[in-house]
């Protein structure tokens, strides 16, 4: 079996990595303990951190920031009983009891960037992810990025040029596309790539599942702006809709497998199983239509409503085979994968740390903002009834961010009517 680098070349996630500088702002050579901080400290930004503390005990936790002043001191607490109970003997080096700086407020993130850090694991919800970044690149530091990475197009296009920059700065940036780590998907891709199954005439993606039971029931001592960010994933401003914060790992499997992004999206979607203002104003269901360069056509659906038959996953077909692009390729020589392979979630924070160790910078921030963008492109042709463009996407003003950060006053907008809602 070809080498695990040789996929991730393949893939696309080693970008220009001869051309950039031996050592990045935030070098670490050899075998030195990678400093690390965490922006986000919920259940996810935890997970992110324990999953980078079992790719690689050689890293220390120095500083947790999150707006509320709660988490960054339970997400202290979870990393040092997942550090006690399964690497007793590192743990004193790995998370230094009374040493990891704590920071909370709207500032948090610029007060942990001013700690000597390597890496930034940054987790909050994704409309703070660009802005985040920026500030990151910014400060010379490589990052893990959960996805999404952008909610609207103007963030989609900073992302692009964030790109750029952490090019030219020498720096890694690994987004939470855990698929792409996966070697069953790594194999399999890599099949299509070099023709298994011929030219791709057509593909479908899907992530239909279950409702979120995530919800906070509001308390009254919070403000609108508390209320929402404690339950972001009903919010489109802070989420993107499910389309966007969750249906983006198969829409990024599809480019991955077609070397592209779409060109156009044609989709509807709505509210049919889930009311009330619990649960904001974002949609439980999408499906749309993308085309691809080439005229190639790839159905996507996504859906959160209880009782229904669940499937996630993506598939393509081509003019001499089919393939599920997890494990499987059904064509005139069939393969299936068998062989063993590592947690995805924690092989992209190896390859993460290797890459910084190495010198050779790891660069995906080019290839999550247009998967991203083209998760937003269907959201909005949903949204509108219309049918949206890549360049529409590309040139759209569309902002999502509230006027002000600051808990307050503000009001939900109402759920979005194709035919009345504007893409702009």
């Amino acid at each position: 079996m070809t080498d695990r680098r040789d996929f991730i070349k393949a893939a696309g996630i080693v970008a220009g990595a001869a051309m950039m500088p031996r050592f990045s702002f935030a070098s670490v050579k050899g075998s030195d303990r990678i400093k690390v901080g965490l922006i986000g400290c919920g259940a996810r930004g935890t997970a992110a951190a324990t999953n980078m503390i079992q790719a690689d005990q050689n890293i220390e936790i120095v500083a947790l920031a999150d707006l509320f002043e709660d988490k960054p001191a339970l997400a202290e607490k979870r990393i040092s009983d997942f550090c006690a109970a399964n690497f007793p003997k590192e743990k004193g080096d790995i998370i230094k009891e009374g040493k990891v700086k704590k920071f909370f407020g709207w500032d948090c993130a610029d007060q942990l960037l001013k700690e000597d850090v390597d890496v930034v694991i940054e987790a909050t919800p994704p409309v703070f992810r660009t802005p985040h970044y920026a500030k990151i690149v910014e400060a010379g530091k490589h990052a893990f990025l959960e996805k999404p990475a952008c909610v609207d197009a103007v963030q989609a296009r900073k992302m692009l040029e964030l790109s750029k920059k952490a090019d030219e700065k020498g720096l890694s940036v690994v987004c939470g596309t855990q698929r792409r780590y996966h070697e069953a998907y790594q194999e399999i891709i890599k099949r299509i790539h070099d023709g298994a199954i011929g030219k791709i005439t057509s593909a479908r993606a899907y992530w239909n599942q279950a409702s979120h039971t995530q919800h906070e029931p509001r308390k009254d001592a919070w403000s609108d702006m508390e209320w929402q960010l404690r339950n972001w994933i009903y919010f489109t401003w802070l989420s993107g809709d499910i389309i966007v914060e969750q249906h983006l790992h198969n829409l990024d499997v599809i480019n991955w497998a077609m070397q592209a992004h779409p060109i156009k999206a044609y989709g509807m979607g709505g509210q049919a199983a889930r009311f009330g203002k619990e649960f904001g104003h974002i949609y439980d269901h999408f499906c749309v239509e993308y085309e691809y360069p080439g005229g190639v056509r790839m159905t996507s659906m996504c859906r959160q409503t209880d009782n229904c038959s669940d499937q996630i996953g993506e598939a393509v077909v081509g003019t001499e085979g089919t393939s599920n692009c997890m494990n499987t390729i059904t064509a005139k020589t069939p393969f299936r994968f068998s062989g063993k392979f590592r947690n995805p979630y924690e092989q992209e924070h190896v390859d993460l740390i290797e890459s910084i160790r190495a010198g050779q910078p790891l660069n995906e921030a080019q290839q999550i903002a247009e998967s991203n963008l083209g998760a937003i492109m269907g959201r909005e042709s949903a949204y509108s009834g219309k049918i949206i463009d890549w360049d529409s996407a590309m040139e759209s003003k569309m902002d999502l961010s509230p006027a002000k950060y600051e808990f307050g006053p503000l009001p939900v907008p109402p759920v979005a009517i194709p035919g009345t809602y504007k893409f702009e």
